[in-house]
């Protein structure tokens, strides 16, 4: 992955996120007061039609209420997609990597067991390849502090967040998934300063995720070094499509897929 970004060759990645609670796409502001959005099946195909670049489903309770991710969910969407799609929540160990991929997911993405138990992040770059991996980091500015959370956003993490951030790039992980708590459903855009100064720090892609509500928001955190910028609310509501911000993006000079 280090080598695709430092010749460039990949294009700026328009993803969006599923967040998905008991069955249902949900949404929330700063991870709280979640709000019924749809079903994941017809919503991730509508994306797909849409232009979107990748889809990410990510089972908001699995980890904190200690259950699996419904397979069953998994492949019925992935049986109606041709886009990339990464799949999160409740994978505890490698067997659960392999039972999601097998399930149809393109990567899997890990955090609370990245954490418990980082070694899952070398075991699966191992077995299949660091493209595989994304590590999903969910980040809360406090000050001048930066702490980081599991389980949903329930548990504070005892480690420093840059080491983390170098950690995972080291054990493996294709790409991080930068969530911003404190710009999470605030439509305030994405902390495209934190975005870009991580995209500086580590060899790997970074998905800047958390906040944004317009074309704009992309644009900024494109040019401040983000490899890929996630959404959800502002899809989910319908004020915007993902061909409206990449149509936007490439108006003002930014290569996207068409």
């Amino acid at each position: 992955m280090s080598n695709e970004r430092a010749t460039g060759s990949l294009m700026p990645r328009v993803i969006v996120c599923l967040d998905v609670d008991n069955g249902r796409v949900v949404k929330g502001t700063n991870f709280k007061q979640l709000r019924d959005m749809g079903d994941p099946v017809e919503l991730a195909m509508a994306y797909e039609e849409q232009g979107a670049d990748e889809l990410v489903f990510l089972d908001i309770s699995a980890s904190s209420d200690n259950r699996p991710t419904a397979l069953k969910r998994v492949t019925d969407i992935a049986k109606h997609l041709s886009i990339p799609f990464t799949v999160g929540g409740g994978l505890k160990k490698l067997d659960d990597v392999k039972a999601f991929l097998d399930a149809g997911a393109d990567k899997v993405a890990l955090n609370t067991t990245a954490v418990l138990k980082p070694e899952i992040i070398d075991q699966t770059a191992k077995a299949y390849g660091s493209q595989c991996v994304v590590v999903a980091i969910d980040v809360n500015k406090e000050g001048d502090k930066l702490p980081f959370y599991i389980h949903g956003g329930r548990t504070l993490v005892d480690r420093d967040f840059n080491q983390w951030t170098q950690e995972v790039a080291e054990r493996g992980a294709g790409e991080i998934l930068l969530t911003a708590m404190h710009k999470d459903g605030t439509g305030s855009g994405f902390d495209t300063e934190l975005t870009g100064r991580i995209s500086q720090q580590v060899p790997v892609q970074v998905i800047a995720s958390g906040g944004a509500k317009n074309e704009q928001h992309f644009l900024d955190a494109f040019n401040q070094g983000a490899d890929a910028c996630l959404a959800a609310g502002m899809f989910h509501s319908g004020e915007y499509s993902v061909n409206q911000v990449k149509k936007y993006l490439a108006d003002n000079g930014l290569s996207v897929r068409s």
